[in-house]
Parts: structure tokens; C-alpha cells; sequence
């Protein structure tokens, strides 16, 4: 089993994403440290999001390679435990 701490796990997001600020507490309460990518301030990431995601909407997370559009906790219990 991989240990959490070996993941790296970014996530693009907007600051007023309610979504978003669902999956950083998650983060947050789970001691994942996470790199957080704030679309909204810089266009060149926004659209390095939407390269990497064919995705236009926030949040937009990966797990190493693994990507999950929005956040499901349990999906991402099981992204973690991969």
C-alpha cells in the first residue's frame, strides 16, 4: 500500500468554488499537503488546466497521474489508497 504522503496532489481551483474549498478542508483535515493552482488569477495555468483536463470548470485535481473532475470523497479516498 502507497503511503498518502508519497502523492502528489494538485488541485486547480477558484477561490469562490464551493466545491473546491470542500476538497482542500478535505485535504486540510486529512494532513495531505496539496498544491493549490488558482486559475482565476493567471491565465497561462488556466489553460495548462484545461490541456491536462479537456475540462473548463473547477475543481480540477490529480492524484500523481489520476485526475478527478470536481471531488468525490470516497473516489478520492480510493485515488489516495492507489
Amino acid at each position: 500500500m502507497t503511503n498518502k504522503a508519497d502523492k502528489k496532489v494538485v488541485i486547480y481551483s477558484t477561490p469562490d468554488c464551493p466545491i473546491c474549498k470542500r476538497a482542500k478542508a478535505y485535504f486540510t483535515k486529512k494532513g495531505i499537503e496539496y498544491e493549490d493552482i488558482d486559475v482565476s488569477v493567471n491565465e497561462e495555468v488556466a489553460h495548462e488546466m484545461i490541456h491536462r483536463s479537456g475540462q473548463m470548470g473547477t475543481p480540477v485535481i490529480f492524484v500523481d497521474e489520476q485526475m478527478m473532475v470536481g471531488f468525490n470523497q470516497k473516489k478520492m479516498d480510493a485515488m489516495l489508497a492507489k
